[in-house]
C-alpha cells in the first residue's frame, strides 16, 4: 500500500463528506454533534475497559468518568451556540459575523486519551461544519478505532454523510505526517515531535505543550479541605493527564501536618534517602521520563524502585530536594507521584513554582489554593502559564468542567511559552473561519483629531 495514495483517498472522501455537511443548517449540525458525544457517553464503560487493556495505562473507573464527563460537558457548552451562517451582530460597530467551515481537520491523538480526545476533536470539528480524520497513537489504535466506529454508527443515524469521521486504522509516523500535510487544518495532541511536525506541515495547526502543573497552597486555606483535592487530582487515571498536579508548595510550618494528612488519604510518604533516590532513578533515566512508569499503580512503581508499599496505596508523596534542574522530581511525572516543597513567604512559593515551570511546563497550567485575592493575582501575574485554577482540582478542572468557565477540551494550548499558536483550551470557535460584513458607521460619529490625540484619556 502506498501511504500517500491511501491518505489522499481518505482526504478526498473526507472533503466530499464535508462539502455535503457544510450545507446542513444549524439544527441538523447540532443533532450530529450531539449524537457523536452521546454515543461515547453511552459506551463509556466498554471504551474505558478497552483502553486499559490495550495501553496498560490508567485506571478503568477514572476512564469511565472521563469519557462520560467530557462528552457531557462538551455537549452542554456546545448546544445553543451558533456556528453556521450569521453568528453575531455587533450593532455598535456595524459588524456582522458569518461562520464558515475550515474543511478537513486532521487530528493526531495520544495513547493516554484514546477515546476522549478523538471524541472531543470530532464534536468541535463537526460543530463548525468540518470533517475529521483521526490518526491515533499506534499503542492505542484499537481503542481509537472502536471509538470512531461507535461515533459513526450514531452520526449516520442522525443523518450525517458517510466518511464525515474517518480514522487511520494502522497508524505510523509517516501516515501522521501525511494526514497533517494533506488536510486543511491540523490538531496535534501528543508528543513534542508530532506537535513540531504539525507546525511544519504547511497547514494551520493547533498543538499542545508539556504539562507540569504546580499547586500553591496559601496559609488561609484548611489543609483538611485541600489535601483530599490534591490527592484526587494527582491520582486521577493514575496520573496520565497533563492537567494532574505535579508539585505542591506548602507553608513550612504546616508541612508535617500536610504529610500526615496525605498518609490518611492513602499516600505512602517516600522519606528515606535510599527510597527517594531509587524512585528518582526509576522515574527518570538521564533526565528523561521512563515510559514504563506512565499510568501505572503506585505499588507497581514502588516495586520497580526496589521497595514495597501496600497494594491499596493511592499515591507516592516525596519531598523534592530542589527546584527546576536541581532535582528531576520537579518535572512532570505521568504517574501517581507528587513532589512536595515547603516555603516561608508566598513570594518564595511563586518563585519556586516559576523555577519548576522554566525547567518544564511553561505555558501550561497551575492551581492555587487561596482565599486571598491579592495572593492569587500576584501569582497569576508571575506564573508563565495559560490557565490558573483557583480552589479546585487540576486534573478534572483545567481541561474545562461544569464548575468553571474554561472551555472543555482535550487540547490545552500553551501559547508561545510552549511553542503553541494557542494559549487557551481548543474550542469549536478555533475551527471556523469568520467573515465580517462592515456597514458604514452613522454620520457624525467620527472623532475629531483633537479628541483622538487628547492626553486626558491616558
Amino acid at each position: 500500500m502506498d501511504p500517500r495514495a491511501y491518505v489522499q483517498e481518505l482526504v478526498e472522501a473526507s472533503r466530499e463528506a464535508q462539502q455535503r455537511f457544510a450545507a446542513f443548517e444549524q439544527g441538523r449540525v447540532d443533532r450530529v454533534v450531539r449524537a457523536a458525544g452521546k454515543s461515547v457517553y453511552d459506551h463509556a464503560e466498554s471504551l474505558a475497559r478497552l483502553a486499559v487493556e490495550e495501553t496498560g495505562m490508567g485506571r478503568y473507573e477514572d476512564k469511565v468518568q472521563k469519557n462520560k464527563g467530557k462528552s457531557k460537558v462538551t455537549w452542554y457548552r456546545l448546544k445553543g451556540q451558533k456556528s453556521r451562517g450569521i453568528v453575531r451582530r455587533i450593532e455598535s460597530s456595524g459588524i456582522v459575523e458569518i461562520a464558515h467551515p475550515m474543511g478537513v481537520i486532521g487530528a493526531i491523538t495520544p495513547t493516554t486519551n484514546p477515546t476522549m480526545t478523538p471524541m472531543h476533536n470530532a464534536m468541535i470539528a463537526l460543530k463548525g461544519g468540518n470533517s475529521l480524520i483521526v490518526c491515533p497513537h499506534p499503542r492505542s489504535r484499537r481503542t481509537a478505532v472502536r471509538t470512531v466506529e461507535i461515533m459513526n454508527e450514531a452520526i449516520l443515524r442522525a443523518g450525517a454523510p458517510e466518511n464525515l469521521i474517518q480514522i487511520v486504522p494502522e497508524p505510523t509516523v509517516e501516515m501522521s505526517r501525511l494526514v497533517m500535510a494533506l488536510c486543511d487544518v491540523c490538531i496535534s495532541t501528543g508528543g513534542s515531535s508530532m506537535v513540531s511536525a504539525a507546525y511544519s506541515s504547511g497547514k494551520p495547526a493547533f498543538g499542545v505543550g508539556q504539562g507540569n502543573v504546580q499547586a500553591l497552597v496559601d496559609r488561609d486555606v484548611p489543609l483538611t479541605e485541600v489535601v483530599p483535592m490534591l490527592v484526587k487530582g494527582r491520582v486521577y487515571d493514575y496520573g496520565v493527564l497533563c492537567t494532574c498536579e505535579q508539585s505542591v508548595f506548602c507553608p513550612s510550618e504546616k508541612l508535617a501536618a500536610m504529610m500526615s494528612l496525605f498518609a490518611l488519604e492513602g499516600a505512602y510518604c517516600v522519606e528515606t534517602p535510599r527510597e527517594v533516590n531509587a524512585l528518582r532513578a526509576t522515574l527518570f533515566h538521564d533526565g528523561v521520563l521512563n515510559k514504563e512508569c506512565v499510568g501505572i499503580a503506585p505499588a507497581r512503581l514502588a516495586a520497580m524502585s526496589g521497595f514495597s508499599v501496600p497494594q491499596d496505596t493511592r499515591l507516592l508523596v516525596v519531598r523534592a530536594e530542589g527546584t527546576g534542574s536541581e532535582d528531576s522530581l520537579s518535572r512532570e511525572k505521568l504517574c501517581p507521584v507528587l513532589s512536595v516543597y515547603g516555603y516561608r513567604l508566598w513570594e518564595d512559593a511563586v518563585e519556586m513554582a516559576c523555577a519548576n515551570l522554566r525547567c518544564e511546563g511553561m505555558g501550561h497550567s497551575a492551581i492555587i489554593h487561596s482565599n486571598t485575592q491579592e495572593h492569587i493575582e500576584y501569582a497569576a501575574v508571575r506564573l508563565p502559564v495559560s490557565r490558573i485554577g483557583v480552589n479546585q482540582i487540576g486534573s478534572s478542572g483545567l481541561g474545562g468542567t461544569l464548575t468553571n468557565g474554561l472551555n472543555p477540551t482535550g487540547t490545552l494550548g500553551c501559547g508561545s511559552w510552549g511553542n503553541n499558536s494557542l494559549s487557551e483550551n481548543l474550542w469549536f470557535t478555533h475551527l471556523i473561519n469568520i467573515s465580517r460584513i462592515a456597514y458604514p458607521l452613522p454620520a457624525g460619529t467620527l472623532p475629531t483629531d483633537e479628541e483622538i490625540w487628547a492626553e486626558e484619556t491616558l
